[in-house]
């Protein structure tokens, strides 16, 4: 393996991959960085978790003029919530360099404020195509002076239907370029893409394929009527602190959701049809682990950035063997071990057929004694608490945590993740600690001032 010591990047770049505790390259990273630290375009073939955001994230800020107030990358994203993730992750890479401009610019939000935040340039834009084109034609985004464009999860983005939002945004920023192409599968339309609007690109080919060691993978012939008891002996088996369940339409989501939390887990439902914020609090209350089931649908979990997840069930296999290897990529990560599951119905065994070859692997398959019954599972470790207070109040993760601790106070072991939006903030307590610190943050104050605060159950 390669330290990034070997690359020509600034010191402020080499200080934050440190501090982030980047101490190798990934092989996405080692093939990919160095031509396009030379200015290359690059089509990258690599899946999530692969650490392909801080590659491309390390090369576009690397070409940044931070005293040029000028929009000089644009980061094109299928989904919201991969697109937060993509830009906490760029903020934390360029942390040491004093001044950079970002901003998050996606659908699901007034477009009157985004208007407003662009009156005076960004450095860097991440967002997803088809607000980017909306401001495109408002004029109040301008791609004159942009030197980098990046396509995150461009297949995800073709399978959405961003492919002519894509092609018109393209078109619309300078030829003299740099374009870099990131994506799992590379179909014709992504390579059609790439023909298109990159210039002599470097391709770069990462191997998709989980070793048995990481992740431990069975599969379960389970009719549909069954599929939901089946579903709760697996997580009553196993016993995952969480799990990621995957289903292909939003209406067994929710119905899978439901029928989980009449059986006594604490589960949520996340998809498309979801008002945003609602899928914020969703995704951090998995995150922050006050929800131990996440039920979705592929598009939805895309830009889950859950770095220990125990395990991941598909209660029905996708149609295509690629998104299984990103459905299963979700647990394993980062040297620890994972469990994928998945439930099979008779009319579904030839996608497991398509997977083996994927894969390389022959499946390994379970059995299931759906008789049994099913004890009442653990609650998760935490809960959430909501302030309505966030980031323009100049509240701070630091202020909550002060007014938790102190004489009387919680522990600071007793708080888990914090996270701060515009208006309101999110605070993970112990759930044996979950009374105290709500009467704690009710009776007292935060920063000086009085704030609601509600739990989410």
């Amino acid at each position: 393996m390669t330290g990034f010591s070997t690359l020509p990047l600034q010191p402020a770049l080499l200080q934050a991959v440190d501090v982030l505790g980047y101490a190798q390259m990934t092989p996405i990273q080692a093939a990919s960085l160095p031509p396009m630290l030379e200015g290359r375009d690059v089509i990258a073939q690599a899946m999530t978790g692969s650490g392909k955001t801080a590659a491309f994230g390390l090369a576009l800020l690397s070409k940044l003029d931070v005293d040029a107030i000028r929009t000089q990358a644009l980061v094109l994203c299928p989904t919201r919530e991969l697109a937060d993730q993509v830009s906490k992750e760029i903020r934390r890479l360029a942390s040491a360099i004093p001044n950079i401009k970002l901003l998050t610019l996606c659908g699901g939000i007034p477009l009157g404020p985004q208007i407003a935040s662009l009156a005076h340039a960004p450095h860097i834009v991440v967002g997803t195509p088809g607000r980017i084109q909306d401001l495109l034609a408002k004029k109040a985004l301008k791609l004159d002076a942009l030197k980098v464009l990046v396509l995150d999860e461009a297949d995800r983005m073709l399978d959405m239907g961003f492919e002519e939002d894509i092609a018109a945004i393209l078109k619309q920023a300078p030829k003299k370029r740099q374009t870099l192409l990131f994506s799992a599968t590379w179909p014709e339309s992504i390579r059609a893409i790439s023909k298109s609007f990159q210039r002599d690109p470097v391709a770069v080919t990462i191997e998709t394929t989980h070793a048995d060691t990481a992740i431990e993978q069975h599969f379960f012939e389970v009719e549909l009527p069954r599929k939901v008891d089946a579903l709760l002996l697996l997580l009553a088996i196993h016993k995952p602190e969480s799990a990621l369940v995957f289903c292909n339409t939003r209406r067994d989501v929710d119905d899978v959701a439901e029928q989980l939390s009449q059986r006594g887990h604490v589960a949520l439902a996340l998809h498309g049809d979801m008002e945003q914020r609602d899928r914020d609090e969703v995704l951090l209350r998995f995150a922050n682990r006050s929800c131990s089931v996440l039920v979705a649908t592929d598009v939805a979990a895309r830009g889950l950035d859950i770095k220990d997840l125990p395990a991941v069930i598909s209660y029905e296999l996708p149609t295509d063997a690629d998104a299984h290897v990103h459905r299963i990529g979700r647990t394993g990560r980062a040297g620890n071990t994972g469990l994928a599951l998945s439930m099979v119905a008779a009319r579904e065994t030839n996608r497991v057929g398509m997977i083996e070859s994927a894969l390389g692997i022959k499946a390994r398959w379970g059995r299931l004694d759906l008789s049994q019954r099913f004890p009442k599972p653990a609650p998760p470790p935490m809960i959430t608490l909501a302030i309505d207070g966030g980031r323009q109040d100049k509240l701070r993760p630091g202020d909550i945590v002060g007014a938790l601790t102190g004489e009387s106070g919680l522990h600071k072991d007793a708080i888990g993740k914090i996270d701060t939006f515009a208006t309101r903030s999110y605070v993970a307590v112990a759930r044996g600690e979950a009374a105290h610190a709500l009467e704690r943050l009710r009776a007292g104050k935060i920063k000086g001032r009085n704030f609601r605060i509600r739990r989410i159950d």
